[in-house]
């Protein structure tokens, strides 16, 4: 596996240990399970700085967590799932050494109403992660 997909692969494990049920780029269920719902998105590596000697590609990556609950107590449900994710990147900001740091930029929330059903709270949290490359490809 490529770097990138090492790192997004990690920070998907790390997301799968939180109570939520968590996907990797799948489509919006059509149902929300009761502890809430993640879907990890690869994000845009953006354009990378580059370093001469030895040659490394310096990426700041941002990828998205869509985190979705649904129920009655919804605000206090999403709250509770983005302190969550907060507690399991703070853990380890580096996951494991494959990057230099990983960070996550502020949730805002939208609540989106669902026909026969209870509406759903809804943000996508950019997750920032550098690390660098010795290849833009890999």
């Amino acid at each position: 596996m490529t770097p990138r997909e090492t790192i997004l692969a990690a920070l998907n494990a790390r997301l799968s240990a939180l109570p939520a049920t968590a996907l990797r780029s799948e489509v919006l269920p059509e149902r929300v399970p009761a502890d809430g719902l993640l879907i990890l998105r690869d994000g845009e590596p953006g354009e990378p700085e580059v370093t001469f000697s030895p040659l490394r590609y310096h990426y700041q990556h941002r990828a998205e967590i869509e985190a979705v609950v649904q129920g009655a107590d919804r605000d206090a449900a999403f709250d509770t799932l983005t302190a969550s994710i907060g507690t399991a990147l703070a853990a380890d900001r580096t996951l494991s050494g494959l990057c230099d740091w990983v960070e996550a930029e502020a949730p805002r929330p939208v609540d989106l109403a669902v026909e026969g059903a209870a509406s759903l709270k809804a943000a996508t949290i950019a997750v920032v992660l550098h690390y660098a490359t010795d290849d833009p490809l890999s």
